[in-house]
Parts: C-alpha cells; sequence; structure tokens
C-alpha cells in the first residue's frame, strides 16, 4: 500500500520536515528561500497496522518536503512487519513488539554483513478495549474478567462477574464474541502481557504474536478486528486507540479505580518503565510496567517501534531511514502522530535518546 493523502495535517508537519538538518534529511536551501532535498528514490516500510494513521500523515509531509522520495507502508502486521524487514524484503519495519532475542542473534539481509538491527520507539498509544452491546453505553473491567472474557470462560453477557464490576447497569442475556487477531500482532503481545502481568492465574499462557487460546473470532488486522465488533452483536475486541472511532471501549481497573484510556496515561506507564537489559545501547526496547496500581496510568499500551539497521549494506537507504525515522520521531511528527492518531509524545528524555541512537545509524 503506498500512503500518498496530503491534507491538513500534512501542513502541520511540514515545518517539522523541512525543519530537518541537513545531514540529516540531505536538504540545501535554493535560491529563493525555499528548501529543496537532494534525498531521492522509493523507500519501503512494512508492519505495525496500529500505525497506519500516523505513517499516512507522516508519509505525506515527508514526500511533500522531499519530492524525489516515494514512501510505501504496507500495514501487514507487527509479526509480517518484522519478517519482512529481517529477509531485506523492506527498509525498516513498523511493529508494536520489539525484537526478541532470538531475531537479534540472527541475520538481517537488509543490514551490513555482521550488524544488527535496532528498536527505536516511535509511536505510543493506548489499546483500547473496544465493544459493541446494544444498550449498554458503559463498561467495567478488571484483567481477570478480561482476561476470562477472551479465554472463553466467561461466554455470557450478564455473567455475574461482569456484573458486579458494572453497578447499576442492566446487560443482556447474550452470547459474548470476542474477536482477536488472527495474524502476528504486536497489539496482541502488549494486550496478553497486560493480562498475563496482572492476572496470570487466568492467562497463563505467555505472551506472544500469536494468540494463544481457541476461543472466540479472529479477525486480520486492527481494521479486521474494529469492522467485526462493529459489524457484530455482543462483540468485543481490542485495538489501537486510534481506530476505536465510535465504539464503546471499556475502562479497566487500576488500583482501586477504573481508568478510560488517554495519551497522557499511556506515557505516564512508559515513563516509568525501565529499557530492557541487556542490550546495546541505542536498542530503546522497554519492559511495560503493566502492574502499576496508579490511577493516573492506563497500563494497557504498547510502544510501536521502527526497526532499523544500525549499519545498512546500502548507504542511501541509511540516509533515508535517518532523515525519515528522525523526522517522525522529532516534536514536530509526534505532534502530528498525535493530532492524526491521538497517540502520547515521546518524552524529553526517551527524544534525546531516540536522536542519540538514529544519530548512530549508518
Amino acid at each position: 500500500m503506498k500512503i500518498t493523502r496530503i491534507g491538513g495535517i500534512a501542513a502541520l508537519a511540514l515545518a517539522g520536515a523541512l525543519a530537518l538538518s541537513s545531514c540529516a534529511a540531505n536538504e540545501t536551501p535554493s535560491g529563493d528561500g525555499e528548501t529543496t532535498s537532494d534525498l531521492s528514490g522509493t523507500f519501503n516500510g512494512a508492519g505495525a497496522s496500529s500505525q497506519g494513521s500516523a505513517q499516512e500523515a507522516w508519509i505525506a509531509a515527508f514526500q511533500t518536503a522531499n519530492p524525489d522520495v516515494t514512501i510505501n507502508y504496507e500495514p501487514s502486521g507487527s509479526g509480517a512487519g518484522r519478517d519482512t524487514f529481517i529477509a531485506g524484503g523492506s527498509d525498516w519495519a513498523g511493529s508494536d513488539s520489539a525484537l526478541s532475542d532470538d531475531e537479534l542473534a540472527g541475520d538481517f539481509a537488509t543490514c551490513a554483513a555482521d550488524t544488527k538491527a535496532l528498536d527505536i520507539p516511535t509511536y505510543i498509544s493506548p489499546i483500547a478495549v473496544i465493544f459493541n452491546i446494544e444498550g449498554v453505553d458503559e463498561l467495567n473491567l478488571d484483567a481477570a474478567t478480561l482476561a476470562k472474557i477472551f479465554k472463553g470462560d466467561i461466554t455470557n453477557w450478564n455473567d455475574p462477574a461482569i456484573a458486579a464490576l458494572n453497578e447499576g447497569t442492566t446487560f443482556p442475556d447474550l452470547a459474548i464474541t470476542a474477536v482477536h487477531r488472527s495474524d502476528d500482532s504486536g497489539t496482541t503481545k502488549n494486550f496478553a502481557d497486560y493480562l498475563n502481568k496482572v492476572a496470570p492465574e487466568v492467562w497463563d499462557a505467555d505472551p506472544a504474536d500469536t494468540f494463544p487460546y481457541q476461543s472466540g473470532e479472529g479477525a486480520q488486522s486492527t481494521s479486521g478486528v474494529v469492522d467485526a465488533v462493529t459489524n457484530g452483536t455482543g462483540t468485543i475486541g481490542y485495538a489501537d486507540a486510534s481506530k476505536a472511532g465510535s465504539l464503546g471501549t471499556a475502562a479497566i481497573k487500576v488500583g482501586d479505580e477504573f481508568v478510560n484510556y488517554t495519551p497522557e496515561a499511556a506515557a505516564a506507564v512508559v515513563a516509568d518503565s525501565p529499557l530492557i537489559e541487556g542490550r546495546d545501547a541505542n536498542d530503546l526496547a522497554f519492559q511495560l510496567n503493566r502492574t502499576t496500581t496508579d490511577p493516573s496510568h492506563y497500563p494497557l499500551v504498547l510502544v510501536s517501534y521502527s526497526i532499523v539497521c544500525q549499519e545498512y549494506a546500502d548507504a542511501a537507504k541509511a540516509e533515508f531511514v535517518k532523515a525519515y525515522i528522525g523526522y517522525i520521531t522529532s516534536a514536530e511528527g509526534q505532534q502530528v502522530a498525535a493530532e492524526s492518531a491521538g497517540a502520547a509524545p515521546l518524552s524529553d528524555d526517551l527524544s534525546a535518546k531516540v536522536a542519540d541512537a538514529i544519530a548512530s545509524i549508518k
């Protein structure tokens, strides 16, 4: 899929794209004071569908500032995106889960020989628990009840466990259809990680990109889950919050309170989470703090990464990646993601680490 839409968001982003340094973006001012770019070529990314809306706006702005560049981003899912990048079929990958130790131990066809890839935080977003139940506008769920619904242990909306969390709401005698991702998905891994950390007595499967249980209904990609929940009856699913639209979204229990998602509450979790130990200094993969009891936090959050080479086999690809990933993680690029997709901007501290990591790309 080539994303080329240019609209109001792109106009907001353009200032950021033009502000890229001449080293990073290879741009030079022309005689009439406008900025021109020496970047050219077609470049391909693939992966997380959660980034889809943000990628539309980012790509539109970057291509406007760099008219000889064409960017294709295929929202094929995090697992497929990582596989494509590892095999050499793309110049970078978008992924809602960082590279695993096994993946890092392997080879990357896009990268220079004997070099590895880096996880660069790009997009921070809440995961919304979306639902469609006639006559029900608000829904409270704790982690154990949510886990039982998706595991298939709770199968009807009038179950006493649901009623106990939603005093004053009458639920129909209606079967629950729990919709999960059928493709390998970083959103699934983040959803499963939350349930496994907070309700391990129920969600006893290790977090992975593949949904672990033979329950519910599978749907391809974020859009597929949203469509299934929208068009079904008594449905519930999980998706990047930017795609929730007019669907109901559940509040999850954090400490003693039920918390609705906000970008700020999602960002607070990331700010309080450590990086995974034992990785390269420029690999910024997070171990997210799912078990917080602070109600100003929303622990059902994802950090979506741009997976790039530390050193590229093709210098032109390195030049493009430094410019493009540098733009989308800049203050201007992050503002575009906030406006187009409701994402939480990177913190100042994380932004500085990201800038250093991007500068190290060769």
